[in-house]
């Protein structure tokens, strides 16, 4: 044990020096052990990581001694400069570096030209650390974008991108030490952080007051119980730690209801957002709370649909999660029985199911498009090259699993409501979403699924693990095959603090969904690692939920893998609604194992060895009956089930019973099977390579360390695989190319972008201002003589006759342009439905791409269609099921189509 060196803290009475707290941690390690590794232990009544503990003084109070490492912060200041707030000034890993050590407190660095790096050299010791208070200022020579505006109209960054002088926002700078961050989609939000040219010589600067509060990370060292939650089921077991942290739960449940009766996401986190309510009361609002999650999912609703909230490009159809909406919805209902609520909540969720399977579905492979469930941060889990109008072709294991268990979920509300017809239309669409991912999203050789299919023209498998997803598709029945689900837990990396959102993780990304454990999402491991009954996994997650809630004394909503510790991420908040619901869960949905259905509720505990003994649940209100349960010894086999001393073969609770009533439950004490852990490192995936086409020649860089060799595809399938920098292609015929580099223990970087080579004559552009009155709009960066607007009054039909010179399989895309909000957020995604030969063909998603950047032109998806020889007609138009979130705004301007035959 480490040398004590922290100030004494409150355990039972006020204890003084270090070796009180010695006594303690000493104390805390002769208890009973629920969990040990090299990282952490959690014994019954307290926490240890290293020198920090945290431990249960009663059931209603604890104390910890654990300090951020994040407090003291390292003098390497780390920065890019930017445009418009894009990552645009280098290629990813090229930060410029100025050291803030020594006695000093203000400090400047040269003048920096936009586009090239400034490393300082300064030494520095383990001991230098940031001081309070540090005066920087930044300059930047931006004298080649003013000189471009100048002669060219536009100045072109280092990746081709061309920046329009009318679309020029600003100068900013991102970075790695408050106030600077390296969160890119927000950069407009942080004025300190937009650089300016006060006397016009071209060189924009900014001085910023770094580590200005120090302290503002530090957590409480002491919780002690302060509201009143007898009205609560009142939780009692043999381990005072986790009936503690039960309590604070509670506490913060009470914290996080809103005066309009509406949860609130978290101490920083204000409003009702879909997925969050929806995940918590999946896990245990829908138990404590019905009525406050009848009131906030009704808030996400509009016009009769589901709230998709806003996200990348635009949220809806780019973002598409908002059906987990109808599980918390069901949820609901069969904790309260209201026929209200359900003939409520069937026909928002057939609303927007109805819209879905216009605007989502993939006909090939059964599965729906749209964004990682809840990982919606872009750079975090998707290659930077992918654009919003990508991610909304991915298909992530997440959110196709959400969507399995929303249409499972509605054929269920039509059972109910006597409605066979949407009973079978619903389920089919279900089956057809499991058979999709379980064709193409599994991996043999892993053991678990990968993470989505990505790519522009041809989509393939990201091989990394998605924590989330994992764990729905056992929890869903996704795959409802028990030993692919005990695979899946067996086989999925776990790292040491935690399952992490991915794995692995994504180099130059700093930590918020990379490299970063979610408590919510390692409470679903939890019950998806029950249900494969995997016992050694249940207490792994378990106590990686009690760890940081124990240490932090909040429920957190994320930490950093790497370390454990909660400053190290973007972003994050304390009380956070969807980790204090998970964290209830483990007591409600696994020790006693309480299930409800339409007519009752059943019992199946899981109960590990480490846990078995005596507890008891008490006050748990079910409809118009309240529960008093005692539950003893370990395992999932049940060998007595009493309801009011009377023995039960059945293990449920009839919807129909009053009162209050004495449930005992006896558990066999039977072992339960032995079954694996993935334990793993926290690896990092090598970094994506570049690549570039000249003269019949591929080429890239080697980038990153222990690269082994470098994967080349074609068209989505393997071509070659070389140690090589280069490959010459056919540049006659169609190729979509793409390299990933394999590292040690062939792990893969992402694919990097697809890069088209193809003979000029297998292209065939269409101007739309040939067919359409084009916009007197002053935009920019046009090809052609114009463009024309789409909007839900202006060309909410597009006729275009194309002459097709060979038969073939051809991609349609259209270049647009959508400067109605930034690229990560809001909710003006334009996107309409296009026919060929007046049959229905799929969806032209047409994301947002900057605040009011309407010279910012790109691609919108593509559509892969068999074409013959002559005359055909397309057809592009806004249909009711087009509408997306913001319903008002459904704008683009459209620049032209392009068919490329491959």
């Amino acid at each position: 044990m480490k040398k004590c060196i922290f100030p004494a803290i409150v355990i039972g009475i006020i204890l003084t020096g270090c070796h009180n707290m010695k006594s303690a941690i000493n104390k805390a390690i002769n208890t009973k052990t629920l969990y040990q590794s090299e990282a952490f232990s959690v014994y019954g009544d307290s926490v240890v990581q290293g020198s920090f503990v945290a431990k249960a003084i009663s059931r209603e109070e604890i104390v910890s001694n654990y300090v951020s490492p994040g407090i003291k912060q390292s003098p390497v200041v780390k920065f890019k400069f930017s445009i418009n707030g894009a990552d645009n000034s280098a290629p990813a890993g090229k930060d410029n570096v100025i050291i803030c050590t020594g006695n000093s407190g203000v400090y400047e660095t040269p003048v920096i030209k936009f586009g090239g790096q400034y490393v300082d050299t300064t030494k520095i010791s383990p001991n230098d650390y940031l001081k309070k208070d540090v005066k920087l200022t930044l300059r930047v020579d931006m004298t080649d974008m003013l000189n471009s505006f100048k002669k060219k109209g536009y100045y072109q960054t280092f990746d081709g991108k061309k920046i329009y002088k009318n679309d020029f926002q600003g100068v900013f700078v991102a970075g790695n030490v408050s106030p600077l961050t390296w969160d890119w989609n927000n950069l407009y939000s942080h004025k300190e952080l937009e650089l300016t040219d006060s006397n016009h010589d071209g060189i924009y600067e900014t001085t910023l007051t770094l580590n200005q509060h120090p302290d503002e990370n530090k957590t409480a060292n002491s919780w002690k119980l302060s509201k009143d939650i007898s009205a609560f089921p009142q939780y009692r077991s043999d381990d005072m730690l986790p009936d503690a942290l039960y309590n604070l739960a509670l506490e913060e449940m009470q914290n996080a209801i809103e005066p309009d009766s509406t949860f609130r996401t978290g101490k920083e986190w204000a409003g009702v957002w879909t997925r969050d309510i929806s995940y918590s009361i999946i896990l245990s609002m829908g138990i404590l709370q019905p009525k406050v999650a009848m009131i906030s999912l009704k808030k996400k609703v509009k016009n009769g649909k589901i709230i998709q909230d806003t996200g990348t490009g635009g949220a809806y159809p780019i973002s598409t999660d908002r059906e987990i909406w109808a599980v918390a919805a069901w949820e609901v209902y069969k904790v309260t029985g209201d026929k209200d609520w359900l003939n409520y909540a069937y026909q928002v969720v057939k609303n927007s199911i109805n819209d879905d399977l216009h605007n989502i579905y993939d006909a090939q492979t059964g599965m729906v498009k749209g964004e990682s469930s809840f990982l919606d941060w872009r750079e975090e889990t998707y290659p930077t090259w992918m654009q919003p109008a990508d991610i909304y072709e991915s298909e992530c294991l997440g959110t196709n699993a959400v969507h399995f268990e929303a249409n499972t979920v509605l054929s269920k509300m039509a059972d109910e409501l006597g409605n066979k017809e949407d009973e079978i239309k619903y389920s089919e669409v279900a089956a057809k979403i499991k058979k999709g991912v379980n064709q193409y999203l599994w991996q043999d050789d892993k053991g678990y699924f990968g993470q989505y299919l990505y790519g522009r023209n041809f989509k393939m498998l990201s091989p990394k693990a998605e924590a989330l997803g994992e764990a729905l598709s056992i929890y869903f029945d996704v795959t409802d095959n028990h030993e692919r689900q005990q695979k899946i837990v067996s086989n999925t990396p776990v790292t040491p603090f935690g399952i992490s959102c991915i794995y692995p993780q994504i180099p130059g990304i700093p930590p918020y969904h990379n490299d970063a454990v979610w408590p919510f999402v390692e409470s679903y491991w939890a019950l998806a690692s029950a249900k494969a009954n995997n016992e050694q996994s249940v207490v792994r997650a378990m106590c990686s939920v009690y760890r940081p809630a124990a240490l932090f004394l909040t429920n957190k909503e994320n930490f950093v893998a790497s370390d454990g510790d909660y400053a190290g991420t973007q972003i994050n908040s304390s009380n956070m609604l969807w980790s204090l619901s998970g964290n209830i869960s483990l007591v409600y949905r696994i020790l006693f194992g309480i299930h409800f259905n339409t007519d009752n509720i059943s019992f199946s505990p899981y109960v590990p060895k480490v846990f078995g003994g005596e507890r008891t649940l008490k006050n748990f209100k079910y409809r118009k009956a309240v529960l008093n349960i005692e539950l003893s010894g370990y395992g999932n086999i049940i060998t007595s089930f009493l309801i009011d001393g009377k023995e039960s073969s059945d293990y449920t609770i009839p919807s129909t019973l009053t009162g209050t009533h004495e449930i005992k439950i006896v558990l066999g004490n039977l072992a339960l099977p032995i079954e694996n852990v993935n334990g793993e490192k926290n690896v990092f995936s090598p970094q994506m390579p570049t690549v570039t086409y000249q003269n019949g020649k591929l080429s890239w860089q080697d980038t990153s360390k222990n690269i082994t060799s470098f994967q080349v595809m074609k068209n989505g399938n393997s071509l070659n695989k070389t140690s090589d920098t280069s490959l010459s292609v056919n540049p006659a015929e169609y190729g979509n190319y793409q390299v990933i580099a394999v590292g040690e223990n062939n792990i893969e970087s992402f694919a990097s972008e697809p890069l088209q080579v193809y003979p000029t004559q297998n292209q065939q552009i269409i101007q739309f201002e040939n067919f359409l009155h084009k916009s007197t709009k002053p935009y920019k960066g046009f090809s052609g003589n114009g463009f024309i607007e789409i909007s839900k009054t202006v060309n909410t039909k597009i006729d275009v006759t194309i002459n097709i010179k060979e038969d073939g399989t051809y991609i349609l895309d259209m270049r647009y342009a959508n400067g109605n909000g930034p690229i990560n957020t809001e909710n003006k995604c334009a996107f309409r439905t296009i026919s060929i030969d007046s049959t229905t063909t799929g969806t032209l998603v047409f994301p947002q791409r900057g605040k009011d950047e309407w010279s910012n032109w790109g691609w919108s998806n593509s559509i892969k269609l068999p074409l013959t020889k002559g005359l055909h007609h397309i057809t592009i138009t806004f249909e009711p099921w087009n509408e997306n979130m913001n319903v008002d705004i459904n704008q683009a301007m459209l620049d032209c189509l392009r068919l490329i035959r491959i």
